[in-house]
């Protein structure tokens, strides 16, 4: 149902009816909302059920060290002080000589700083936010998991109740809401219902319309045909643009995390396409969104029936044996511990390697870690039996959580409080279009890899009845890794320099995780080179050049050395494999419902 504005915001019937539809849109909510809810009560990767435990070692140590949080008190109380002198500043028109405080895209609007009483309550906030994080980080002794567990939930409570995420004390949702009438917290309320829908009783945030984009037109564009395909994967190949071509072709391997194509969201940011119209023959896995009938599939799969599949299928393609491969994220990790398991074999087709925001070494994990201690991995086992696959959604919060404000209460204000569309952004749409994850890969995965660490000890695991030893490649490998990573923190993907057994080039772009790859020449983004490789990542970037610019090129003159020369343009199709369907292909539009 959609509400017309009905010109007269303050009219009392018009008020008195808008008041009874957001009661009546109310009651809606709340029963569509209890008939529909789970009752596991978990959320994203997380269940709260296992984080007392934390909470309570906290409070035993705050108890035996009353210090801390005297100290944390007397600061806050001098903060609080710093609060009243400004409020009383502007009352008398005084102007303060302290310096602007730092910017935040949640108090953006003017009346935050211009409004005596949001300026107030933005300060308030932020002050006793700051308190509550220099409490809880000045208690010592606690375990260093239980300490970032505890930090990490904290930083969600303090996001979550910043007052920006109120109705009552956001100046613009006030403001908006005097404008128009009521209107913004109707549709808003709209909002909610569809999102509770959508979610199945869990409230699934929209960060843009589920029609915004369509697959083969307006992303996921590039043009190409689905050569090979399986149970596991469709194997794209791209469309030459250039008259003659590299020899080798590349694969670019995409983590079955997430959709392929945050590489091709459109022309003008899509890696997919630049590195076709460098002149490589590109191929890109598009990988199945896994439902209970692969439920049993196994990291080991992945790699056989997955990666080596399509190694072969890119020969009958080509005809060319050798390759050159790009790993991105759990696609690096599976192409490492592919190459190892190759080399055991003598099997050296990869003959150039690119790993883009790998982890090899999971030591430290940034705030993923706060997911992965054993009670929580087997509260994720016991949910994954019940279908035999994790939960698209249960992933994508969790990720959403590590950047709340940015992927949740941003949203949250826009859609909710200001009843505003969500705005067509590529990056968001994809970042929607999550995939579930096969219980037996993913428990293997979370256990041997983020909690056990076995990946990078020679023999550490398995695969394929061949012991992995990542010392054995010899293949040269460009890594490539982002400054601002939540995910494959760089510190920690540096320590693969010293793993591999062969020659590796390391490159640190500016910004995170996507936006540091997604990085096409022009970008403001720009990276940092070192020629040599210290023991420590500190010591590589005290010693490293600031580059402007994009580090594509950079990438593309290393992986010139292994591509073997030009030949004519390959056609998809033209080759041993005929061509299936157009890409993006079938696989891609299945969505995690």
């Amino acid at each position: 149902m959609k509400v017309e504005s009905s010109g007269a915001a303050w009219d009392p019937m018009v008020l008195a009816r808008e008041l009874q539809t957001i009661a009546e849109q109310s009651q809606r909510l709340m029963l569509n909302y209890l008939a529909r809810q789970p009752d596991d009560g978990h959320v994203g990767l997380n269940d709260p059920g296992a984080l007392g435990g934390a909470f309570l070692d906290l409070l035993t140590k705050m108890m035996t060290d009353p210090a801390a949080v005297a100290s944390a008190q007397i600061d806050l109380f001098n903060d609080s002080m710093t609060v009243w002198r400004h409020a009383a500043e502007r009352m008398l028109l005084i102007k303060s000589d302290d310096p602007p405080p730092p910017r935040d895209k949640r108090f953006a609007h003017p009346d935050w700083s211009e409004n005596a009483v949001f300026s107030f309550i933005r300060e308030s906030y932020l002050v006793a936010s700051k308190s509550l994080l220099t409490t809880v980080r000045g208690i010592k002794d606690l375990d260093p998991k239980t300490a970032r567990k505890v930090d990490f939930y904290t930083r969600q409570f303090v996001d979550a109740m910043s007052p920006s995420n109120f109705l009552a004390t956001n100046p613009e949702v006030l403001a908006t809401t005097v404008e128009s009438g009521g209107q913004n917290l109707l549709h808003g309320l709209e909002h909610v219902l569809a999102d509770l829908e959508e979610g199945h009783g869990r409230l699934q945030i929209s960060m843009t319309g589920k029609d915004a984009f369509q697959f083969g037109e307006t992303i996921a564009a590039t043009p190409g045909k689905v050569v090979f395909q399986n149970d596991l994967l469709q194997l794209l190949q791209y469309s030459p643009s250039t008259e003659t071509v590299r020899k080798r072709p590349l694969f670019i391997i995409m983590p079955w995390i997430n959709k392929f194509y945050v590489l091709d969201l459109q022309p003008k940011n899509s890696f997919i396409k630049w590195a076709v119209d460098q002149g490589h023959t590109v191929f890109v896995p598009s990988w199945a969104n896994p439902d209970e009938n692969l439920a049993q599939t196994t990291f080991e799969d992945y790699m056989t029936h997955g990666l080596i599949a399509a190694f072969d299928a890119i020969e009958a393609a080509t005809g060319e044996h050798e390759l050159n491969a790009i790993g991105y994220c759990l696609g690096g990790t599976m192409l490492a511990a592919t190459m190892a398991y190759l080399a055991a074999k003598g099997d050296n087709r990869v003959v150039s390697a690119t790993n883009f925001v790998t982890l090899i070494d999971f030591t430290e994990v940034g705030d993923m870690a706060v997911f992965i201690d054993d009670e929580q991995i087997s509260s994720v086992e016991k949910r994954m039996a019940e279908h035999g696959y994790l939960e698209a959604s249960d992933m994508a919060m969790s990720f959403n959580m590590l950047r709340s404000n940015d992927l949740i209460w941003s949203f949250v204000v826009n859609n909710y409080l200001l009843g505003k569309e969500p705005a067509p952004f590529d990056l968001l749409y994809w970042n929607a279009d999550a995939t579930r994850m096969p219980a037996v890969m993913h428990s293997f995965y979370m256990r041997n890899m983020y909690q056990k660490n076995l990946l990078k000890e020679p023999g550490g695991i398995t695969l394929a009845g061949t012991p992995i030893d990542l010392r054995l490649i010899k293949t040269p490998v460009f890594m490539l890794s982002c400054r601002e990573d939540h995910l494959a923190p760089w510190k920690s993907t540096y320590a693969a320099t010293h793993i591999y057994g062969g020659p590796v080039t390391f490159v640190l772009a500016a910004s995170g995780h996507l936006a540091g790859v997604i990085s096409p020449p022009g970008s403001k983004y720009g990276h940092w080179t070192n020629d040599k490789l210290p023991p420590t990542p500190d010591e590589w970037f005290a010693t490293a050049t600031a580059q402007k610019g994009s580090w594509w090129p950079l990438w593309d003159k290393w992986v010139t050395q292994y591509a073997g020369g030009w030949v004519p343009a390959r056609t998809p199709g033209e080759g041993k494999l005929p061509a299936i369907e157009d890409a993006p292909g079938s696989y891609v539009r299945v969505r995690a419902v």
